[in-house]
């Protein structure tokens, strides 16, 4: 007869992963109750903690509402059903903090009976599922493997402020806000201070949050995401900026493959290739290539969703690549810090920026470029785009004082996540995603 036990023990806690190295010893496990059973006086538990699951089996207990954390000391024995190969036989079983109530979702079944908006409604709760978990591991992963190649390329993580008089991209896409009675915005890009930390570090990135107040709502866009940003000095042209990404993307695909193969397992998903040399095409010949290939008409000064589909298609049907770099877009589809293209005689083009996307999988991934170091050229370029001089003099005046060519990019984590991932909607790539809709939990 299992007892249940009011006291814990004082035995190392055990997680699920290592259960195979412990055949036939005594561990104490701590987790959630994920699901359970009562077969007439054998009861199933299978707890749930940060490595996966465990079959627990006992007689006597007492079980808790699903999600109830618990304890349960008892010995590993090999199981050919149970999950990992293992189960425990529980010798004491003690409940840590007791569910008061019913989960809203049945964490087990809710990816084929729920709601999708009921997912995010009770969103601290569905966050624990396996899925959307191993998502997240993901995300953590990929943003850890940003980090640290980036620092054995010489980069500084930097901190920029959230709190701005003025947007980094213009338009009206600005949160404002009431700081202390005068007016300012959540930052919708470090992209300015970015620049200006080139003239400190000379290569620099950060991972932070951004906003931007655009009433979409579609699966692909988030009113905060986490923003992953670049940007590096003394480059040629925006040919260095897009091999620095390519290799980038590089290390952090292989480490994913290293760390997160059962996620990507338990999600069905498959890691891609990344070719030595992405391959490029201008957003001229892009927009030709769907419309002669495909018969898709492009409208707009960019690539829509369809024709950014199909692209990426023709590419991984052509090439076998899921990545393509659509290059020299117009003034026009870019902010006024792009750095112009260079015509034939070498004097800036009036028509043509040095600025680039990247697309995989059908959609843009990244935004990214050369920008305008010269001062004098800035200041034309921003009387161009009809901007007010004197709201941008904080981030102008750095560029009085030698600034080396420079330029970066910036990386959407959720949007990357979702696609590695097959996720359909960019909001489950998030634990508590805001869109135009949603402000909690």
């Amino acid at each position: 007869m299992t007892q249940t036990e009011s006291q814990p023990t004082h035995l190392p806690r055990t997680l699920t992963r290592d259960l195979a190295a412990h055949d036939g010893q005594q561990v104490r496990l701590q987790g959630f109750v994920h699901a359970r059973r009562d077969l007439g006086g054998v009861q199933f538990v299978v707890l749930r903690d940060v490595s996966g699951l465990t079959q627990c089996v006992g007689s006597g207990l007492t079980l808790p509402l699903a999600e109830s954390s618990v304890e349960v000391v008892g010995t590993v024995k090999a199981h050919p059903k149970a999950p990992g190969g293992f189960e425990v036989q529980i010798q004491n079983f003690r409940v840590i903090s007791a569910a008061v109530e019913p989960a809203p979702v049945e964490i087990p079944k809710m990816e084929w009976n729920v709601n999708p908006e009921t997912m995010l409604d009770y969103r601290v709760v569905t966050v624990r599922g396996l899925k959307e978990r191993a998502a997240l591991k993901v995300q953590a992963e990929l943003v850890a493997a940003f980090r640290d190649h980036l620092a054995e390329e010489g980069f500084t993580e930097i901190s920029t402020p959230k709190i701005v008089s003025a947007g980094a991209e213009g338009g009206a896409n600005l949160f404002p806000i009431d700081y202390f009675g005068h007016p300012a915005y959540l930052a919708q890009s470090p992209q300015l201070y970015k620049q200006i930390m080139v003239g400190v570090f000379e290569r620099v990135f950060e991972v932070a949050p951004v906003y931007r107040a655009e009433e979409h709502a579609t699966s692909r866009h988030l009113n905060e995401y986490l923003s992953l940003d670049v940007e590096m000095g003394f480059i040629e042209d925006e040919d260095d900026v897009m091999a620095l990404e390519n290799r980038l993307l590089a290390a952090i695909m292989e480490r994913l493959k290293a760390r997160c193969a059962p996620e990507f397992a338990l999600l069905g998903a498959t890691l891609p290739e990344v070719p030595a040399h992405i391959p490029r095409i201008t957003l001229l010949d892009a927009r030709a290539l769907v419309t002669e290939k495909y018969g898709h008409a492009v409208g707009g000064k960019d690539l829509d969703p369809e024709a950014e589909r199909l692209l990426c298609q023709h590419y991984a049907e052509t090439e076998g690549s899921d990545f393509v770099f659509v290059t020299k877009y117009p003034r026009a589809a870019r902010p006024f810090y792009a750095h112009p293209d260079a015509n034939a005689d070498g004097t800036p083009s009036q028509e043509l920026t040095r600025g680039f996307d990247l697309l995989f999988r059908g959609i843009e991934i990244t935004s990214g470029g050369q920008r305008i170091h010269d001062h004098a050229m800035l200041m034309d370029s921003i009387a161009a785009y009809k901007l007010n001089p004197e709201s941008l003099a904080g981030y102008t005046e750095v560029f009085k004082y030698g600034m080396p060519p420079h330029g970066g990019f910036a990386i959407g984590a959720e949007r990357l996540t979702a696609k590695l991932l097959g996720i359909a909607n960019v909001r489950y790539a998030r634990a508590f995603p805001r869109d135009r809709h949603r402000l909690t939990p």
